[in-house]
């Protein structure tokens, strides 16, 4: 046996060790959704404050993980890793234990934190740990997989827990996982030194320029729903978050050591990835919320029968992101096999729009779930890929912070966005005298119709921005240079 061979062993067994403390993260995104009636009526939460239950974990995520991404290239990406895993794990205890509406919102907002803090630079950390282009493409595949896909066995699993049960087990569940993925982690993932902060300074002005900037942003976006596009509080706050964040761009554009060196973004992929990956989260979020509320609230079915409606997409999706994507972006580039991938997104997303609410599963959900399936798995591994492609190693946590900021950041938008357009359809189908369901569907297929043609835009965004130029990891220029090359993963 080779001494190459333990190492590959090694390597692909730390993969799966950041891939659990990724899939921990992400389940914890969704899998609290199936237990907000219940928790509403143990903790006596009013409708109002039950959204915190949400956005309590929201802002402080969404808003940390840049500066989370950029700290741990300085510091070292494990140690950023252990650290958020240690937090999360203990803020899922604190969560479990809660016995009050204060003890849950505070422990969420820890288990925010302690999710940036972690998955800021998993990312990163996969790129630097595998060089050769295939491996690379198959290890972000296992990673795709996993970001991806966990939102649906978050809702199985929540589901679950819940009924058979009880909602403290939606968060203790954390517990083994979370201790299991530190322990593991400390033995089996590479240690490998950060740029070092005596060389390069932290720049604290920065740090709060981008947090402040967007968690205020985010902290807009989730009030969307109830305080409306066009509210005071809206458009305040949005000011504000963009005063914060240009702030932000022209510092990092005048100093010697930038929290975000702009450079990264001279990458036509590391750019238009980032952009792409709006379209695709617009129609994966609408099929998450609105199609899991279809099932639940038009065809009456209960939590885990939602969290089984979206196995086969899920097994499709892991299926395909692991082990097709791969190959099909070695033969026909990565960038091909995207645009494949959001068509079958945006087919998987129309499908839903013509659902009606005497529908079935296999006529009217099981089609789109197939469809969605194929095209997550295929677009979700070539676009990580092409957003990671311009990054150097010295970068590679700051440009998975950005990539994890875009899913966030973005997903929130599109979510807000549709759900304000949905809202509106349904009170105007009420006022011409629909029924109750007819009117929550015709709600529904609005916010699919736009999740359509964002994903579409998002095709020809693709079309035009990203490159495909195959070279080896070894040939890579830093990014800065005068020619940028990118490596097709």
């Amino acid at each position: 046996m080779s001494s190459a061979e333990p190492d590959h062993r090694r390597d692909r067994i730390a993969l799966y060790v950041l891939c659990l403390g990724m899939l921990m993260i992400v389940l914890d995104g969704t899998i609290v959704n199936t237990a907000l009636p219940v928790l509403k009526d143990s903790l006596n939460f009013s409708d109002g404050n039950l959204t915190w239950v949400l956005n309590a974990y929201l802002i402080p995520f969404g808003g940390l993980l840049m500066l989370s991404g950029r700290i741990g290239d300085l510091i070292g990406q494990r140690r950023m890793f252990l650290w958020g895993m240690s937090l999360f794990t203990f803020a899922s205890l604190l969560c479990g234990l809660a016995e009050s509406q204060e003890v849950l919102i505070g422990a969420r907002f820890l288990q925010g934190v302690g999710g940036a803090l972690g998955s800021s630079v998993i990312l990163g950390m996969i790129i630097t740990m595998y060089k050769e282009p295939r491996e690379q493409g198959e290890a972000i595949g296992v990673y795709s997989f996993v970001a991806s896909a966990g939102g649906s066995l978050g809702l199985l699993l929540g589901g679950v827990l819940t009924d058979l049960l009880s909602w403290h087990w939606i968060f203790m569940v954390n517990l083994p996982i979370g201790i299991a993925t530190v322990v593991a982690a400390r033995r089996l993932v590479p240690d490998r030194p950060g740029l070092g902060l005596k060389e390069n300074k932290v720049d604290v002005p920065g740090a709060v320029m981008l947090t402040g900037g967007l968690m205020i942003a985010v902290y807009a976006i989730v009030g969307v729903e109830k305080e409306g596009w066009g509210s005071a509080q809206t458009l305040g706050l949005a000011a504000v978050a963009l005063a914060l964040l240009t702030a932000f761009v022209v510092r990092q554009a005048r100093i010697a050591h930038p929290l975000l060196p702009l450079r990264i973004f001279r990458s036509r992929n590391v750019s238009g990835a980032n952009l792409v990956l709006l379209g695709v989260l617009a129609g994966m979020f609408s099929v998450f919320f609105f199609g899991a509320r279809y099932a639940g609230e038009v065809l009456g079915y209960s939590p885990i029968e939602i969290g089984l409606a979206f196995l086969p997409m899920t097994l499709l999706l892991g299926g395909v992101s692991t082990r097709g994507a791969q190959p099909m972006a070695e033969r026909f580039g990565p960038r091909n096999v995207l645009m494949g991938g959001l068509t079958l997104i945006v087919g998987g997303v129309l499908l839903f729009s013509l659902a009606p609410v005497d529908g079935s599963y296999v006529v009217n959900v099981l089609p789109s779930m197939l469809l969605l399936g194929l095209g997550a798995g295929l677009s979700f591994p070539s676009i990580m890929g092409l957003a990671m492609s311009g990054a150097t190693p010295e970068d590679s946590g700051i440009a998975s912070g950005l990539v994890n900021t875009s899913m966030q950041v973005g997903g929130a938008i599109a979510l807000s966005v549709l759900a304000t357009f949905a809202a509106e359809r349904t009170t105007s189908r009420l006022a011409d005298g629909a029924s109750d369901l007819e009117a929550l569907n015709a709600g529904f297929h609005v916010a699919f119709w736009i999740a359509a043609g964002i994903a579409a835009l998002a095709i020809a965004a693709a079309a035009l921005v990203l490159q495909d130029e195959r070279v080896p990891a070894a040939a890579r220029a830093p990014v800065g240079a005068e020619e940028l090359v990118t490596l097709s993963s």
